[in-house]
């Protein structure tokens, strides 16, 4: 025992900065742990943020009832947009307006031909010929850019204009 002593005196300095080191070392370490801690606590808080005391398991479960529920509203809107589509195909996208002369004894443009054409260029065109004593309207189907039906000039240039984007002409 006495040499246990004898050595204790001799190095006791060696021993005191031995135990400062250490104490050091363990102070390092308690604030590393409190920077963590802190951390975690933050994570959780916002985990656990506009909770009333369920445990994490009953909100994954909510979570996942509201995930499902979102797929199920995400795939509802793809068929509705899908539908909207196959609708809009069909409905009118191109159009022009040609007004002209059709008679050379009347004294404006006050006739006109409309071209009224889907995306597959099917559609009518819709003709309205004013002469002095009468006037006529009448229409004709187009079926891909086509008439099955005599067309005047005219009539060809609206379809036309329509196909290519031409609104008005005169």
């Amino acid at each position: 025992m006495e040499t246990i002593i004898n050595f204790i005196q001799d190095y006791n300095w060696v021993l005191v900065l031995a135990l400062i080191a250490l104490v050091i070392v363990l102070i390092i370490i308690e604030i590393i742990n409190r920077v963590e801690y802190n951390r975690l606590e933050r994570r959780y808080k916002k985990l656990m943020r506009g909770t009333t005391g369920k445990n994490i398991e009953e909100l994954i479960y909510d979570f996942t009832g509201k995930i499902e529920n979102s797929l199920d509203d995400i795939s509802n809107l793809k068929e509705n947009v899908n539908m909207l589509n196959n609708k809009f195909k069909k409905s009118i996208q191109k159009y022009s307006i040609i007004r002209y002369r059709a008679f050379e004894d009347v004294g404006s443009d006050l006739s006109f031909s409309i071209a009224l054409l889907n995306e597959n260029d099917d559609g009518v065109i819709i003709t309205g010929i004013y002469g002095r004593n009468e006037s006529t309207c009448f229409a004709k189907p187009v079926e891909n850019g086509l008439s099955k039906y005599e067309l005047s000039e005219e009539e060809k240039q609206v379809v036309k204009n329509a196909i290519n984007g031409i609104i008005v002409t005169k």
